[in-house]
């Protein structure tokens, strides 16, 4: 299914923090617990899958590098073929080499050249086959090889897939505009961008705004900046708004995303059915012009959001 096909704005689901045992959010231990073995969070995937969809969410995204994500996904949507009203997208261009542990040296490695697109192209494929609807490169920045390589332009066009890139880095919105020139045979090439906002990063907002107004579809990540805008974590703006309008803070986070008016869709990065039921409540919510205002001041620069960003620990 095409994302185009599906209503905006509304809420999609990431597996970023489920189909891998170490990730940077805030609360995983607490959400996760001691379990994390590969059946655990398979089920546990599932049931989130199973959760979202019954709620009407439709948007699906895994990544090469979210561990199992895309098997995971692909289990679920074998053991469910009667669910054909679903977008499933994906990325490629980190590797994960954690080896089902929280304690790697590394967790991801970055490689955006033409031999790791043909080789994760056909890991994706052998997992997810027809049922992908959109494939990405994962983390794209300025000095990406991705926004120079015809060859890899021209493999990417030839798919017949939908293709896509997300963004991270204070750079974000240099990135969206160098990508929104690429053509293929006269054609854009990328059709979604999935790029960091939120109501401590709000730099990208006018290229995305640009990206909007030139076709593509815009999904937003982080929308809760990794926890930082949800719970107790949240800055005492956030927990006022959610103590006056009986949400949490997670769903005042991602009602701002979802007011911005080029958002497609706002990724819930859920650990939890529990998470899951109130980062829906944001559908519900529309936010007055004080309200965003009272947000809008909470912006850091984008060097100093993404430094503490780098700092986060993986658990």
């Amino acid at each position: 299914m095409r994302l185009t096909t599906l209503p905006t704005p509304r809420l999609g689901l990431g597996l970023a923090a489920v189909g891998r045992p170490g990730y940077i959010n805030l609360g995983r231990d607490r959400d996760l617990g001691e379990d994390r073995s590969v059946e655990a969070l398979r089920a546990r995937s599932h049931d989130l899958l199973t959760a979202a969809h019954t709620a009407g969410i439709r948007y699906l995204d895994a990544a090469r590098s979210y561990g199992r994500s895309e098997e995971f996904l692909a289990d679920w949507l074998r053991e469910n073929p009667a669910i054909d009203d679903v977008a499933v997208g994906s990325k490629w261009g980190y590797t994960y080499t954690a080896d089902w542990t929280t304690d790697a040296e590394k967790h991801e490695v970055k490689d955006h050249t033409l031999t790791t697109y043909d080789r994760q192209r056909a890991e994706t494929d052998a997992l997810l086959g027809e049922r992908l609807d959109l494939y990405q490169i994962h983390s794209v920045t300025p000095d990406s090889p991705a926004l120079t390589d015809k060859a890899l332009h021209a493999r990417l066009a030839e798919s017949g897939t939908p293709v896509g890139f997300s963004t991270s880095g204070p750079a974000q919105a240099d990135t969206i505009r160098a990508a929104l020139d690429i053509t293929v045979d006269g054609k854009p090439l990328f059709s979604t961008v999935q790029s960091t906002y939120n109501a401590l990063e709000t730099s990208a907002a006018q290229a995305l705004a640009e990206a909007h107004a030139a076709g593509l579809t815009v999904i937003v990540k982080e929308g809760m900046a990794n926890g930082r805008l949800a719970g107790a974590a949240a800055p005492e703006a956030v927990r006022k708004l959610a103590e006056e309008t009986g949400v949490g803070p997670d769903a005042i986070a991602l009602a701002w995303v979802l007011a911005q008016p080029w958002t497609g869709f706002a990724l819930s990065g859920a650990a939890t059915t529990a998470q899951l039921t109130a980062n829906l409540k944001a559908e519900t919510i529309t936010l007055d012009d004080t309200q965003k205002a009272a947000l809008s001041t909470l912006a850091e620069p984008p060097a100093a959001y993404w430094t503490t960003r780098a700092s986060l620990p993986w658990h």
